[in-house]
């Protein structure tokens, strides 16, 4: 206790930076922590809400429905149960105008009234009634009927039935309403049917009751579910709790029905998000976590001298090693205590008022985590130097050590060379090759990161550190007359002196360069990736959306015949109108956009990372110049064995007879992406070629460039879009809102803003606490020159030669260091960006903040410092 109280008394102001570093140990791991376990939970209740409909369950043939709804309520954690019927029809026949129109194959949905409610997503009205007799919107363009109008339905194996349209509507998950429940995903249907009539099921019942039995059953039933949502937080957890809770009731149906796990399925691609959420983790908030730690020992190994002849003195009064190292880490027991108050402290405040993150039993593990090894941290930085003093003679132990007797095992080896050629040759490896950090190999069920990636961006960090250690430890001995020269105009006639400091302390202003070098290169490296990855969610949104504002029409009304209208609406610079249509690449149903390649870009951007000749303004008119021309996505290519200049023949539907017919397109270059169209397969081609060969200049879409908020000019585009039935009218900051719902969809606002607070402490820490401790440290030898006669101005060239060396030469290497290692971060995480970023972006402002916070921590440091040494000279000199 005698101890604890005169550590308390007379070593506080010691102790406290300390403190200072344990606490941001450990409130950046557990902010970090907390927040990667909070955004995992977020994404799976934001996946949960994505999901139309959680199981379509269907009911086997000849299996009573009835008895697989009771197992439905009785057996699974079942919210809501809704029964839907799936008819195959011949086709639809409606008459008109002296013409008659006939469909193909088609489908009849049977519904109850309640579904709308029940499952909001999955029916939109357009038209007309909400109830009734309701035809899809391209059926109703393929027949060229409307409300009020009459429709045949051929059922198959029975005389067909007439019915009244009530209603036009739209199918917007219609992919997943007609996939093939329990048949394997390559022998399933490539597409949805094209002709779609809902009814309610009274009347399905009626019209189909005598076909849903039967070795050949035309008609079936199904029952939509939607579960509980009570899941674990974790994506991954959750897959596999909804993927055994379906196996366990195909198990109780006992062959009575089978499960289409829609959201499995969603939760099955948000793990991927969870994996990259970890991967950002790991590389980004990682090496400040590590960098925190460093500093602590830096910090602590200021005091490594006092603490020396402190040990020397109770071993020549006869303390035991173990009572020695009781005592020593007694110190870092009571810093751990100060700082574990000071982060929890910090973790709350953070947590509750600035990210809003959620705090729980997981959350406080990973709390209890971070405190462990913060506490770890603090008795290691003590005991650790304690012990190995411990070996050493009191006599010489009391002695003060000026530099290393001893060259370091990483420094004879080269270990800062070889990590750096380490570095070269992975990254090169990665850029060479296509990395890609997460992978999700064909039937493998968990996915999995290769963790090897982190060897590139984490050796080079490190091989930095040593090399800069290698270099300056070397150089500020062998530079004197270099020192010299350089700060001359400052110094004046007192230079050499001032060198020859300098040269004596080499070990400790190597220190603060390490150590300054580390936490800009941090700073900048997280501030160059996180707003690069933040200027690519506006490329991302952009291109899901289409442009600031995107109308989205129908085929039957299609946006483009408001073009003019739209084109005056205040606010917009530019609108251009896009074809969006469907057609079949062999037997693949893909997205088929016509454009004029010539104009497109005055209402969008593209990126030349769109185009695989990386080329926007060749490729559009490459286009142009190729009517018949057909750019085509890479999976298309790869599945077909294209080559640029074949003719390829793509069946597009014609407005005569509504039948698919093949049409000639020469391939003329692969595209990546494209605004407003999926990420897998899609064709662009001419708008003025498609409208030719199907006898159709309708346009779909019209793309919008404002030169107002996009949410103030999509109210303004909604009023002239009003009369379009079924228009939707889509901005770009609610799409961002959207795409933003996980880590890796792109919301690192949170992450973002904890990382670079932090990185500005750090830095602080680094330039200013070991800087100024050091200084402090040796303020008997200060105290000696005041004591000689030495002015402030004099005392102040060697303090203020210390503070520049290790400011501007940490901010020089640390600045160039942090952005190879954003750029080996955009090149490993890859898959983060959609599309790739061409260039780094910067965010000159925080680079300035950056710097003005460790120019500002220099100088406090030195300010600090200098008036110390001004001051009690007399008890400096009695000091040991």
């Amino acid at each position: 206790m005698i101890w604890l109280f005169g550590l308390v008394r007379r070593r506080a102001g010691q102790m406290l930076p300390a403190t200072l570093g344990i606490s941001l140990t450990v409130a950046l791991l557990a902010i970090l922590g907390i927040f990667i376990d909070s955004s995992a939970a977020t994404m799976t209740r934001r996946a949960l809400g994505d999901v139309p409909v959680d199981w379509q369950v269907e009911v086997a043939n000849g299996a009573s429905p009835d008895a697989v709804e009771q197992l439905l309520r009785h057996d699974v954690r079942t919210r809501t149960i809704e029964p839907v019927g799936y008819a195959t029809v011949s086709g639809f026949t409606a008459s008109g105008g002296g013409t008659t129109q006939t469909t193909g194959e088609g489908r009849v949905l049977g519904v109850a009234p309640s579904y709308w409610s029940d499952f909001p997503g999955e029916l939109r009205p357009m038209l007309g009634r909400s109830d009734g007799v309701l035809i899809a919107q391209q059926t109703a363009a393929n027949l060229h009927v409307g409300v009020g109008d009459t429709v045949s339905i051929m059922r198959a194996g029975l005389p067909p039935v007439t019915a009244r349209i009530d209603g036009v509507i739209d199918l917007p998950q219609a992919d997943s309403l007609f996939q093939a429940v329990g048949v394997v995903a390559a022998a399933a249907p490539q597409a949805p049917p094209d002709n779609v009539m809902v009814v309610p099921m009274a009347t399905w019942r009626q019209w189909f009751g005598p076909q849903t039995s039967g070795p050949s059953a035309a008609a079936r039933i199904q029952f939509h579910v939607r579960l509980e949502h009570a899941l674990p937080p974790d994506p991954g957890a959750a897959f596999v709790y909804v993927q055994q809770l379906a196996r366990n009731f195909e198990a109780r149906a006992a062959g009575a029905a089978v499960v289409g796990d829609n959201l499995a399925a969603r939760l099955d691609g948000v793990r991927e998000d969870a994996l990259y959420a970890r991967v950002l983790f790991l590389f980004l908030g990682l090496p400040g976590a590590i960098l925190a730690i460093i500093l602590t020992f830096a910090v602590s190994a200021v005091g490594g001298d006092r603490r020396r002849r402190e040990q020397a003195l109770l071993r020549v009064r006869g303390a035991t090693t173990a009572r020695i190292l009781r005592l020593q880490s007694l110190e870092a027991l009571v810093v751990s205590a100060l700082a574990a108050v000071l982060a929890l402290g910090l973790v709350w405040i953070v947590s509750r008022w600035m990210v809003d993150l959620a705090l729980g039993p997981r959350q406080a593990v990973v709390t209890a985590a971070a405190l462990g090894i913060g506490v770890l941290t603090a008795l290691a930085s003590v005991a650790i130097p304690a012990w190995r003093e411990a070996r050493t003679p009191p006599a010489q132990a009391g002695r003060t050590r000026v530099g290393r007797a001893e060259t370091p095992f990483w420094e004879k080896t080269w270990i800062d060379v070889i990590l750096l050629v380490l570095a070269g040759v992975v990254y090169w490896r990665a850029t060479a090759s296509g990395y890609q950090i997460v992978l999700a190999p064909e039937g493998v069920a968990q996915t999995s990161v290769s963790y090897e990636a982190f060897v590139a961006p984490l050796a080079l960090w490190i091989g930095v550190g040593l090399l800069t250690t290698r270099l300056f430890r070397h150089g500020l001995v062998a530079g004197r007359s270099l020192v010299a020269s350089l700060f001359r105009p400052i110094n004046g006639s007192l230079a050499p002196v001032v060198a020859a400091s300098v040269s004596r302390q080499a070990r400790l202003i190597t220190r603060g360069v390490v150590l300054t070098t580390l936490a800009f290169s941090f700073a900048v490296s997280t501030a160059v990736f996180n707003t690069t990855y933040n200027v690519q969610s506006n490329v991302d949104a952009e291109l899901t959306n289409g442009a600031d504002v995107t109308v989205t029409g129908s085929t039957a009304y299609p946006a483009g015949r408001l073009l003019a209208d739209i084109a005056m609406v205040p606010g917009v610079s530019a609108a251009r109108a896009m074809t969006h249509r469907f057609t079949y690449v062999g037997n693949d149903l893909q997205d088929l956009y016509g454009i004029d390649p010539l104009t497109i870009g005055d209402a969008t951007d593209l990126s030349n990372a769109f185009f695989a000749n990386n080329d926007a303004r060749a490729t559009m008119a490459d286009l142009a110049s190729h009517r018949d021309g057909a750019l085509l996505s890479q999976e298309t290519v790869n599945d077909f064995q294209l080559h640029v200049g074949d003719v390829i023949n793509l069946r597009l539907q014609s407005a005569t007879d509504h039948q698919y017919h093949p049409v000639p397109f020469r391939f003329i270059g692969v595209v990546r992406e494209f605004p407003t169209a999926p990420h897998d397969s899609f064709v662009v081609a001419n708008a003025d070629y498609i409208a030719q060969q199907t006898g159709d200049a309708a346009q779909e879409v019209v793309l919008i460039r404002g030169k107002t908020p996009p949410t103030e000019l999509a109210a303004a585009v909604r009023r002239a879009v009003v009369s379009l039935p079924g228009a939707q009218v889509t901005d770009l900051g609610s799409v961002q809102r959207t795409i933003s719902s996980s880590l890796t969809a792109v919301d690192l606002h949170g992450l973002t803003w904890i990382e670079l607070s932090f990185a500005i402490l750090l830095i602080a820490g680094a330039n200013g606490l070991v800087l100024g401790l050091g200084l402090i440290e040796r303020r008997r030898d200060f105290a000696v020159l005041a004591a000689l006669g030495a002015t402030g101005k004099q005392l102040g060239a060697f303090l203020w030669t210390e503070g520049l060396i290790v400011l501007v030469v940490g901010m020089i290497l640390g600045t160039a260091t942090g952005f190879g290692i954003a750029q080996m971060l955009v090149t490993m995480l890859t898959g983060v960006f959609d599309p790739p970023p061409q260039s780094l972006a910067i965010s000159w402002p925080y680079l300035l903040v950056l710097a003005a916070a460790g120019c500002l921590s220099t100088v406090i440091a030195v300010l600090v410092a200098l008036n110390i040494t001004r001051r009690g000279t007399i008890e400096a000199l009695r000091t040991i």
